[in-house]
C-alpha cells in the first residue's frame, strides 16, 4: 500500500483544535453531556446502560442499535447494516476493499480529503468540481463526461463539507440513475443529513446497489462515541465490507453503541435542537459578515451545519486564518485545507461552522481584531 499523505485537516488541529481559545470553524453539531443523553433514555435504554458488560460485541454492531438505524431508512432491513468506529474506518475499507488497481472512480471536489486521499492510493481517481460560480450546483453532465467503462465507484458527500451545497432533487435522482444504468456503486456521504430544511432521499433507499454512510457525530454531535455505519441492500458488499473489519477494529465499543442506540431513539429532539441552534446562529453570522462587504462574501449552507465563506482581503485567506487564530484565538479552516490533487479548487475561501452554541463571543473577538486592523 502507498504512504498517504498528511490528512492537512487532522494536522491542522493537532496544532490548534485544542488549543486556540474560540473553535469558529467546528464540523458537528453541538454536543450533548452525558447526563443529558442519559436523560433521553426509555426503558430499554436505560436497562442496557446499567446491565452493559464489557465484552466483545458483534462486528456489524448491536442488533438492536442496527434495527434503530434501519428505522431511519425507509427501505432497509438490519441485516442491511454495518457499525463502524465512525465515518473515517467506513470510508477507508469501503475504498481499499471495494476498488482493484484496475479500477476508476469519480470523485466531487472539494471534499473530505479522505475520500480522494485513499482511493487514490488504490486506482485511477477523476475529479468533478463543486464551482462557487454555478452555487456549488451538482453537475450531473460532468459527472457522467467523466465516467469510463472501468468506472465502478461515484463518492459524493451531500450537504456537502465543506460548501453546505445540497442538489436539487431532480439532479439527486438523475445521478442515482446514471450510476445504475452504468452498474457504478453511488458512494454517498450523508453524515450531514437530518439538519437540512428538506433531506434528500438517502442514495440507498433510491438504488439496491448503493452505498448510504452515516455516523453520529455531525447532525447528531457525537463525535465522542466514534458510532458510525454504512447500509447498502447489496448484501455482498456488507459480507466484504465485515471481514474487512476484521483487520482493523473487530468491533465497536459496547458502551458506545449503547449511548448510540439511545440517541437515535431520541433522534426527532436531538435532530430539532441542533436545527435550532442553527437557526439561532445564522443571523449572528449573516450580521457578522454583512458588516464587512469589503471583506466577505457570504451565504448560508443549504444544509448541514459548516459553510465556505469567500475572502477578499488583500492580505489572503491563508493569512487571515494563521493571524487571527495566533492574535485573536479565533480558529477558521484556509482553503488550503481543501485543496486537491484532482481539480483546481477556490483558493480565497475557509470554513465556518455554524452547528456550536454561543458564537457570539467568538464574533465579537473576531470583530474586534478586525477593527484594529482597519
Amino acid at each position: 500500500m502507498p504512504t498517504l499523505p498528511d490528512f492537512r485537516l487532522e494536522t491542522y488541529f493537532a496544532r490548534w483544535e485544542f488549543s486556540a481559545r474560540y473553535h469558529l470553524t467546528a464540523s458537528d453539531a453541538q454536543t450533548l453531556p452525558m447526563a443529558d443523553l442519559l436523560a433521553l433514555a426509555d426503558d430499554d435504554g436505560r436497562q442496557r446502560w446499567s446491565s452493559l458488560t464489557l465484552g466483545y460485541t458483534e462486528t456489524r454492531g448491536l442488533p438492536a442499535l442496527r434495527e434503530e438505524i434501519a428505522r431511519t431508512y425507509q427501505y432497509v432491513d438490519p441485516d442491511d447494516v454495518l457499525c463502524f468506529a465512525g465515518a473515517e474506518e467506513a470510508i477507508y475499507l469501503a475504498m481499499r476493499t471495494l476498488l482493484e488497481p484496475t479500477d476508476h472512480i469519480v470523485v466531487l471536489t472539494p471534499n473530505y480529503q479522505a475520500a480522494e486521499t485513499i482511493p487514490l492510493s488504490v486506482c485511477e481517481v477523476t475529479g468533478v468540481a463543486l464551482r462557487p460560480e454555478d452555487g456549488w450546483a451538482l453537475d450531473v453532465d460532468a459527472i457522467e463526461a467523466a465516467l469510463r467503462p472501468n468506472t465502478r465507484i461515484v463518492s459524493v458527500n451531500f450537504p456537502n463539507n465543506p460548501t453546505g451545497a445540497l442538489p436539487s432533487p431532480d439532479a439527486w435522482r438523475r445521478l442515482v440513475q446514471v450510476c445504475d444504468d452504468r452498474g457504478i456503486t453511488l458512494f454517498s456521504d450523508e453524515v450531514y443529513r437530518g439538519l437540512e430544511a428538506q433531506p434528500l432521499p438517502q442514495a440507498t433507499d433510491l438504488s439496491g446497489t448503493a452505498i448510504s454512510l452515516n455516523v453520529m457525530s455531525k447532525a447528531y454531535g457525537l463525535p465522542g462515541l466514534r458510532i458510525g455505519w454504512v447500509v447498502c441492500r447489496d448484501r455482498a458488499v456488507l459480507d466484504r465490507l465485515e471481514r474487512a473489519k476484521h483487520y482493523t477494529t473487530i468491533c465497536n465499543a459496547g458502551p458506545s453503541e449503547v449511548l448510540a442506540l439511545i440517541a437515535l431513539r431520541a433522534r426527532e429532539e436531538i435532530l430539532s435542537r441542533n436545527r435550532g441552534i442553527i437557526a439561532a446562529n445564522l443571523p449572528q453570522f449573516t450580521d457578522f459578515f454583512a458588516r464587512y462587504p469589503e471583506l466577505f462574501e457570504f451565504a448560508a449552507p443549504d444544509g448541514g451545519c459548516v459553510c465556505y465563506p469567500r475572502y477578499l482581503g488583500a492580505d489572503g485567506v491563508e493569512a487571515m486564518c494563521a493571524d487571527l487564530v495566533e492574535q485573536a484565538g479565533v480558529l477558521l479552516l484556509p482553503a488550503s485545507i481543501y485543496s486537491s490533487e484532482l481539480t483546481e479548487t477556490p483558493g480565497d475561501r475557509f470554513r465556518v461552522g455554524i452547528g456550536r452554541s454561543g458564537p457570539g463571543e467568538a464574533l465579537a473577538m473576531w470583530a474586534d481584531w478586525l477593527d484594529k486592523r482597519r
